[in-house]
């Protein structure tokens, strides 16, 4: 672990805690890197345990309750003696003793922190899981399902209606509402209308511009309702500004998907041989794409002046700014038990003032990728795909059970599969901006939408 000798653990335990401690000992091993670990009785006689590793630093570890001969051991032994209940999780007690070993390892305290912070991430998970499972929100999801109380926008004239987020225009013609209705889109259809959904959109973004206002002014006036965002009005740029921090991705303009094809040079990037799918990458890398009628492609920051998308000027200060803002939402992810591992921005100009603001959606669970911090390193370390919170699982019951690109008419989406949708969700926003989702604000239906538009629209 370090220059000074590795220290060897003697766990000392009652005949019916063998299974608990080899346990132990297997985690000491593969978590902390803890070779030397024996098991030995807490009925040995004392001075048969003095004689053991007299020359090494060791440490003795009484997992139960205390015997004659450990008490002959705290008063005799030079060694340091710790007593653990069995009670705890294998777990904890490992990482209890690795604590104590750390005292003369930096590379096992190094170790050590890293354990304790995913232990910490882990809770977050947990009790935001715990929270969206419990039946103040299952009440509140089942009723706006069964009452069909989800934001559709259907009670409205629009001006422009998208997939799932609908342009309204209002009497200051320097502003616009928009609209983020709970429709679920998939395979180019409408899926199903999921529970709230849009607010979680909406109102993630409107934490996130609060967030990073100070690193650029963004389009963001106000937000009267939680489906309701009222924005300046921006021609935007015809880029995305898209943002990297892992190997991965599965469509057809990502990093792995390029990488996999024998790809070395990713929109301007040079990429080293041997990468696997999901590690980290040396550094964040922006990695821009085009927006056009066929199809999207990446594109290198020269190109983009080359091929006139943008003039270098304008490029500079949303390139800066996406890349300020993607590490601003990394470190709060991080504190907050998620990994922000890729997402996408976009850039307008203000048509009033000509001044470049951060438009459309920001770190929403729709524009990023977000994965599990507690579990990612074990995760990664045996090949398997790191843990998330997934939305994938609705699209691909339509995908198993019919043809969502040529059959006429869709079944209908299981209810439960909807209303587990909406549930996570919830927790991401929860997890997100660590702000309680105000869930009683939201079962109006489009009668409140409707008032909410109304409102706006006589104060304009």
């Amino acid at each position: 672990m370090s220059s000074s000798p590795e220290p060897v653990i003697l766990l000392l335990i009652p005949h019916d805690l063998q299974t608990y401690a080899l346990a132990v000992g297997d985690i000491l091993l593969s978590r902390f890197g803890l070779r030397h670990v024996l098991i030995r009785s807490t009925q040995t006689p004392a001075d048969r345990l003095l004689l053991l590793h007299k020359n090494q630093p060791s440490l003795f570890v009484v997992l139960g309750p205390s015997t004659s001969s450990t008490s002959i051991l705290e008063t005799e032994s030079t060694a340091p003696i710790i007593t653990l209940t069995s009670a705890n999780d294998v777990a904890t007690t490992a990482l209890a003793i690795a604590k104590c070993c750390s005292l003369a390892s930096t590379t096992l305290r190094e170790i050590v922190e890293q354990v304790t912070l995913e232990n910490r991430q882990a809770r977050l998970v947990q009790d935001a899981q715990l929270r969206t499972s419990s039946p103040f929100y299952a009440n509140a999801m089942a009723t706006c399902y069964d009452q069909q109380l989800q934001i559709t926008g259907d009670s409205l004239q629009s001006t422009m209606r998208g997939k799932v987020r609908d342009r309204f225009e209002l009497p200051d013609q320097q502003l616009l509402a928009l609209v983020t209705t709970d429709r679920q889109s998939g395979f180019d259809r409408m899926l199903a209308k999921v529970p709230f959904k849009g607010a979680v959109l909406n109102l993630t973004s409107a934490f996130w511009f609060e967030q990073t206002a100070s690193i650029i002014p963004n389009h963001l006036v106000a937000v009267p309702h939680p489906y309701i965002s009222v924005c300046r009005k921006c021609k935007p740029f015809p880029i995305e500004f898209v943002v990297r921090s892992y190997m991965t991705g599965s469509t057809s303009t990502s990093i792995w998907s390029n990488y996999q094809k024998g790809v070395r040079s990713y929109c301007g990037h040079e990429l080293a041989d041997g990468m696997v799918k999901n590690q980290k990458l040396p550094t964040n890398l922006l990695t821009p794409t085009t927006k056009e009628e066929e199809h999207d492609r990446p594109i290198s920051m020269k190109d983009i002046v080359d091929e006139q998308w943008m003039t270098p000027d304008d490029l500079e200060v949303c390139a800066e700014a996406a890349l300020k803002v993607f590490a601003l939402g990394q470190q709060i992810a991080a504190e907050h038990g998620l990994i922000l591992v890729d997402t996408k921005y976009e850039f307008g100009r203000d048509e009033e003032t000509g001044e470049i603001l951060l438009i459309d959606e920001v770190h929403t669970p729709d524009s990023s990728r977000y994965w599990l911090a507690s579990t990612y390193q074990q995760k990664v370390a045996l090949g398997q795909e790191p843990d998330n919170i997934d939305k994938e699982f609705l699209r691909l019951w339509f995908r198993d059970n019919c043809d969502p690109y040529n059959d006429e008419v869709l079944p209908e989406a299981p209810r439960d599969l909807v209303l587990e949708l909406a549930r996570r969700y919830i927790t991401l926003y929860e997890m997100i901006t660590w702000k309680d989702f105000p869930l009683l604000e939201l079962l109006g239906g489009e009668s409140s939408l409707k008032e909410a538009m109304d409102s706006l629209l006589r104060q304009s």
